[in-house]
């Protein structure tokens, strides 16, 4: 969708929705010169029905589909080896089942992985719980991916008014 049906969608204006994508809040890609974001982070950002866990989590396999988007064939068999070494570890139980849509995912190639990866939606949140991609990242990436998550999640304080501060300072 445009930006400006984005905005109808979040009741807000089109220039708030072009400084979500700018600060990376929102997802888009860019198509003839013209932003493009999918619904469905459209729609997590109307219910965000996500844990800061989970968000979290997004931010970091974010930073891993900006990999696999510069080494699609390195990052697609890492995950695959990953996968594979996932069963072993796990020979039964609940978490096969997410290993092997997970195989499907990476059957379908390189769109659907990153989909997977950067979607808000409710089936992609569930999916990354059961990552393939461990180590795809370097510790310092992961260390920076993580500081710039939890700066974007310090922009969501409201400051405190000082007579609401002074109130709970004398109430202490």
């Amino acid at each position: 969708m445009t930006t400006g049906e984005a905005a109808v969608l979040l009741r807000s204006s089109r220039a708030h929705v072009v400084d979500l994508c700018l600060r990376g809040l929102l997802p888009y890609v860019t198509i003839e010169g013209q932003r493009r974001i999918r619904r469905s982070d459209v729609e997590a950002l109307i219910q965000p029905g996500m844990s800061r866990e989970q968000l979290q989590g997004l931010w970091l396999h974010r930073a891993v589909a900006g990999r696999l988007v510069q080494d699609p064939g390195a990052i697609m068999a890492a995950a695959a080896i990953n996968l594979r070494r996932l069963r072993r570890l796990h020979p039964e139980g609940r978490g096969w089942e997410w290993l092997d849509r997970w195989d499907a995912v990476l059957d379908q190639g390189v769109e659907a992985v990153l989909d997977a990866l950067t979607s808000s939606a409710e089936y992609a949140v569930e999916l990354r719980a059961a990552s393939p991609f461990a180590g795809i990242l370097t510790e310092a990436e992961r260390r920076r991916v993580l500081g710039a998550f939890a700066a974007s999640r310090a922009d969501h304080a409201r400051p405190m008014r000082p007579e609401k501060f002074e109130r709970v300072l004398r109430s202490v």
